[in-house]
């Protein structure tokens, strides 16, 4: 189990230049993302990155949300709703002079069984054999371990109640640590 916070993460540019990208973690292999978490800022409407081979998983962590639209793909992006969409398919966020808004984002290879991603709050951690992430949206409890806001704890077969929170809980199937 890792217990990751703020001082561990990462920033780097979106690879289309517009912004920058908080990273948590990433697994690779063969140089190629396996998974990858991040957060990132959503100040003005424009492209997204694409990344070919993978599939998006997007929730809204603050700020009023935005819309994402590409060939086939409307979606409404709000507070707390997770959205999937695929990283090779041209997508633009819209909506934005409503205000900035901060995303936490799911990749994963197109290979694995798409991730389940949930927002629990006061409620149990069903335990499973995947390897699953907590990311807190507010100090939280998961069982004994306590976790302070924008804290991630990573590891398979994860058990306890979320006690606080919220936190975004990330099931990534076919994975197991």
């Amino acid at each position: 189990m890792r217990h990751l916070t703020p001082s561990d993460y990462t920033r780097q540019p979106w690879k289309n230049g517009k912004g920058v990208t908080v990273e948590l973690c990433r697994a690779e292999r063969d140089g190629a993302i396996v998974y990858r978490l991040s957060m990132a800022t959503v100040a003005e409407d424009g492209p997204f990155s694409l990344f070919p081979g993978i599939d998006r998983n997007l929730t809204v962590i603050s700020g009023p949300g935005f819309r994402l639209t590409g060939e086939g793909i409307a979606l409404d992006c709000q507070p707390l709703v997770p959205v999937a969409f695929p990283g090779d398919v041209a997508v633009s966020a819209s909506g934005t002079a409503a205000g900035v808004s901060e995303d936490f984002n799911v990749m994963t290879a197109r290979t694995l069984p798409r991730p389940e991603v949930a927002v629990l709050q006061d409620a149990p951690l069903l335990v499973g054999e995947s390897l699953v992430a907590v990311f807190a949206l507010a100090p939280l409890r998961l069982g004994a371990r306590s976790l302070a806001r924008h804290d991630l704890l990573l590891g398979a077969g994860l058990s306890g109640a979320v006690t606080g929170g919220p936190a975004l809980v990330v099931r990534l199937h076919g994975l197991s640590g």
